[in-house]
């Protein structure tokens, strides 16, 4: 490259160049040469939520005077722009970073005076005029736009997943519906134990899914609270007292979340702990989604010599080698995803364990993590949902046969025929290998019409069974 291809730019280390036309500047360059880690720059969410941070504070130093009208207007029309997406190429640092996401912060303020230049027809790098520092990070610091930033970024991509789960657990229902009818073999540690419907089995998942849906919603009221205007750490050293009253409202009408400034701005930029408590509630969904997913392979393995008592829809060819194979990718995909957020949940955990003092230096992992596993967790909800659910059927002749051939159907004969009876029924339904209906009715223990209507789905969703008392009718 030319000479006139670059500018030069110096920060406290001294000079160095940076690309001409780079809306970034040096500090970004520096970073990026010092965090080759994750390969991957800072998740979108955070970009967005950190140009909607910036809005505020711009807004707010203009209405206080601190900032002149054409710098205000072209700065809040830059962060308009970060909120919007458009700027995201140019947000560049590693996604994993040191200096409590330092990095982050300077790289949003040098794209933001930038991009500002631009829209005042100025050239990048001419930060007389709007400086990173001076201007754009104003009455702030890394230490209280950073975590504000990801709590804004966090309550959004809370709402997408609440719609995900939302979704799905309908779907469930739906599908609950559907196989009310179908009598099948419930199990416990994997062996026949009791009947049960396929739509009593899809009701167990659509609650756990409901259950999961208020503990995310619920999760936003943990995340309301911001530190912003404590700037270093959390006195507000540096900020007018006017804008540390006034940003927070700013913010607030910008997102139209319901967030408040914390009352004690000094814990609020020391612990971290709210970000574990989400994590959690994310793990727990997690492992709902894994269980479900793990009993939806279960259910519809074989599809010839396993259980086969659900098809899932074929989504592609399982084996380059073994012709007619169909995996069931789609509950791979999830446990994947939900086994992802469960590990980033460990990483939150310690993450935010590792705070010292004033301040927590590993927010960078907890963005990273914790966004992460929103975005996989949504994502594994959509395609369970689209791609899985929304088209399973029942097999009602194989449950059928497993009905009448599985020891699992002869606990319903033990409140009419004794446990011992029962017992001598399953031990020659295992040696013999006969029907269950027709062994009942060469007994004598009962007809064929009694047998029937013990199996029936009315029969099995019945909750416990009536017993006489003596003395009554």
């Amino acid at each position: 490259m030319r000479m006139s291809d670059y500018r030069r730019e110096k920060d406290l280390l001294g000079e160095r160049e940076v690309p001409a036309e780079a809306l970034y500047g040096i500090h970004t360059c520096r970073a990026v040469e010092n965090f080759p880690l994750a390969g991957r720059p800072v998740r979108p969410p955070l970009i967005h939520a950190y140009g909607a941070v910036k809005l505020a504070c711009a807004r707010t130093n203009h209405e206080l005077g601190f900032l002149a009208d054409e710098q205000a207007g072209a700065l809040e029309q830059a962060c308009e722009e970060m909120m919007a997406g458009r700027l995201d190429a140019s947000i560049v640092v590693d996604a994993v970073q040191g200096g409590a996401g330092t990095s982050t912060n300077m790289n949003v303020n040098e794209v933001l005076a930038n991009r500002t230049l631009q829209l005042l027809g100025r050239q990048p790098g001419d930060y007389e005029f709007i400086c990173p520092l001076a201007h754009v990070n104003l009455h702030q610091s890394t230490n209280d736009t950073y975590p504000t930033a990801l709590k804004v970024a966090a309550i959004g991509q809370l709402r997408i997943l609440e719609r995900e789960v939302v979704g799905l657990l309908e779907a469930f229902q739906r599908k609950e519906k559907e196989t009310a009818h179908v009598v099948e073999v419930g199990r416990t540690q994997l062996q026949d134990t009791a009947l049960v419907t396929l739509g009593r089995e899809m009701a167990a998942y659509a609650e756990a899914f409901a259950r999961d849906r208020w503990r995310i919603y619920k999760c936003e009221e943990r995340l309301r609270v911001v530190n912003l205007g404590g700037t270093a750490i959390g006195t507000g050293l540096a900020a007018p007292r006017e804008y540390i009253f006034r940003v927070v409202e700013r913010l607030r009408e910008i997102t139209h979340l319901g967030l408040a400034r914390a009352e004690n701005l000094v814990e609020a930029t020391q612990n971290a702990d709210v970000f574990v408590e989400v994590s959690g509630i994310l793990k727990a969904h997690a492992s709902n989604l894994l269980k479900v997913a793990t009993d939806l392979r279960i259910l519809s393995s074989g599809p010839d010599g396993g259980v086969g008592e659900i098809r899932l829809p074929a989504r592609q060819a399982g084996s380059s080698i073994m012709p007619g194979k169909v995996d069931p990718v789609i509950p791979e995909a999830v446990s994947q995803a939900s086994l992802m957020a469960m590990a980033n949940d460990l990483a939150t955990t310690q993450a935010c364990s590792m705070g010292n003092l004033e301040l927590n230096a590993f927010l960078p992992l907890v963005a990273d993590a914790l966004l992460g596993s929103l975005e996989l967790l949504a994502g594994a909800c959509s395609i369970l949902r689209r791609h899985c659910v929304e088209g399973i059927e029942a097999d009602e002749d194989r449950c059928r046969r497993y009905v009448h051939g599985s020891t699992a159907t002869v606990t319903t004969l033990v409140g009419r025929i004794g446990y011992e009876q029962a017992q001598s029924l399953a031990a020659a339904m295992r040696t013999g290998g006969c029907d269950l209906r027709d062994l009942v009715v060469e007994r004598g223990f009962l007809t064929a019409a009694e047998s029937d209507e013990l199996v029936s789905a009315e029969a099995v969703t019945r909750s416990g069974t009536a017993v006489a008392r003596e003395g009554t009718k």
